[in-house]
């Protein structure tokens, strides 16, 4: 399994941005495709963004495309969202992901961060 850490969540006002950060260790970082799910208080894990093992491919839940953008660095060993014209309803906990299978469920994805909480106030 790999590792993982996230970074960068805080307290935002409506329309701001905020980047999130992912740092992995253990395994082989790129033989791992990544992503980016959220839950907020009462609903269930919501699939925000996934990027292929080079980066080349990339997919957003609905709600997010046009405003997030996810990228990796397999020589860093990390994997960052950026999100942009941040609204309320994208208040939750982030959660980074790594997973070999092809999906973008939970499921595909085996190992998990602890989560970094991203507020964002009206």
């Amino acid at each position: 399994q790999v590792q993982l850490v996230e970074s960068g969540g805080g307290l935002v006002q409506a329309g701001g941005s905020l980047r999130l950060s992912c740092a992995a260790s253990g395994r082989t970082f790129s033989n791992y495709r990544m992503g980016w799910f959220r839950q907020a208080p009462g609903k269930e894990r919501e699939f925000v963004a996934a990027i292929s093992r080079n980066g080349a491919g990339t997919y957003y839940g609905d709600s997010m495309s046009g405003r997030f953008t996810i990228s990796r660095d397999n020589a860093k060993r990390t994997v960052d969202l950026q999100m942009n014209s941040l609204k309320p309803e994208d208040t939750a906990v982030y959660y980074c992901a790594a997973g070999v299978l092809v999906g973008t469920s939970a499921a595909s994805f085996g190992s998990w961060g602890q989560g970094t909480q991203v507020t964002v106030s009206s």
